[in-house]
């Protein structure tokens, strides 16, 4: 047994470059996982330059310097997200509210409703069981208050972040995006030169983390938009709050389309019974959700290296459980570096002859 994990252990690991891809990569992880609460808005900039980087590229083609390109990329991206950011989040905000307002009145409902199942069936439900499913419910919601209250009370901190974040973000995005020649460089000076598996990986995971990023932006853009269009016109009560979760969804494959499904079905149900209004929300959403994930998905990710929906799923969790929102939104590219790694790693070197 003992000369099997040898004969295991030189088989991988005896080529140095295979070594230096390890190294680097628990490095990385150990990082990420240890640091994260220090470096966060270090990795957000990160991904957002990344994300610019292909317009700075192509500005830079068209004859502009690439500190004329960098500062065009970035006043733009940032003065789009200041509007989008100024103009949603009071409408957000009014319409959580206003539904935070109105729970007490949809649970009144429901529990009037469910408390007449035992009467209608009374074959199938007994009057115990809902009571106990009620009981069940409060307790839940007793718990979710709790945790909103927290969060209320540590609101300021977050506030005093989320000031950091707007300063300090977007100028390590300009100067990555400026100097991303100079910081390669210098960050290259500290790595072996055995690095060919390094940049084996490197070069495939580069494309597919653009292709992702790209299209999960886009993805998110145009299902939240058509969404939040569809509810308004349908009359659907909290339509932008509504709307910006189905958008979000999409962070989550498979898991994120069902759990949004929820509070959309609630809301409608609460608004006009079943009838053909409910029926014409949850068809709308069944559509949008139908030409997300056959039409708009397959065009936008094309290119991306196929996976498993259950290594996607794997990954979600994985990848989520460790590092949260940004856990779940890499979950993909993650999992896509792991096969990356798996796919570049040396099968076997030279045969290894071991004495009887």
């Amino acid at each position: 047994m003992v000369q099997f994990f040898v004969n295991w252990y030189q088989r991988k690991f005896s080529d140095p470059h295979a070594v230096t891809l390890v190294v680097i990569l628990i490095t990385a992880f150990l990082c990420i996982y240890f640091l994260s609460n220090l470096l966060m808005p270090v990795y957000v900039a990160l991904a957002i330059a990344f994300l610019l980087d292909l317009p700075v590229n192509k500005l830079t083609h068209l004859g502009f310097s690439r500190t004329g390109s960098v500062t065009i990329v970035v006043t733009t991206f940032a003065g789009i997200s200041l509007v989008a950011l100024l103009g949603l989040m009071p409408v957000i905000w009014q319409q959580g509210s206003h539904l935070f307002q109105e729970i007490p009145k949809m649970l009144s409902q429901g529990e009037n409703y469910l408390l007449k199942l035992p009467e209608t069936y009374p074959e199938i439900v007994q009057t115990s069981q809902i009571e106990t499913f009620i009981n069940l419910v409060k307790v839940k919601l007793l718990e979710w208050g709790e945790v909103i209250i927290k969060g209320s009370l540590n609101s300021i901190s977050n506030l005093v972040a989320l000031i950091i974040y707007l300063i300090l973000v977007p100028l390590m995005v300009f100067f990555f995006l400026k100097d991303k020649a100079i910081l390669l460089n210098s960050f290259t000076q500290f790595l072996p030169k055995e690095r060919r598996l390094v940049k084996q990986v490197g070069s495939e995971m580069n494309q597919q983390m653009l292709n992702y990023i790209r299209g999960k932006v886009i993805e998110i853009l145009i299902v939240g938009i058509i969404t939040t269009l569809a509810f308004i016109f349908l009359g659907l009560q909290y339509a932008v709050l509504l709307g910006v979760l189905v958008g979000l969804s999409v962070l989550v494959p498979y898991v994120g389309a069902t759990i949004v499904t929820i509070p959309v079905a609630l809301v409608a149900l609460f608004q006009w019974g079943i009838g053909p209004e409910f029926g014409y929300v949850m068809l709308a959403y069944g559509i949008i959700q139908a030409l997300d994930g056959n039409l708009l998905v397959p065009i936008l990710f094309s290119e991306a290296v196929n996976l498993h929906p259950v290594t996607i799923i794997i990954a979600v969790i994985f990848f989520g459980g460790l590092w949260g929102f940004w856990g779940v939104f890499f979950a993909i590219p993650l999992a896509t570096l792991v096969k990356a790694v798996i796919n570049a790693w040396p099968s076997s070197t030279e045969p290894i002859t071991t004495s009887s």
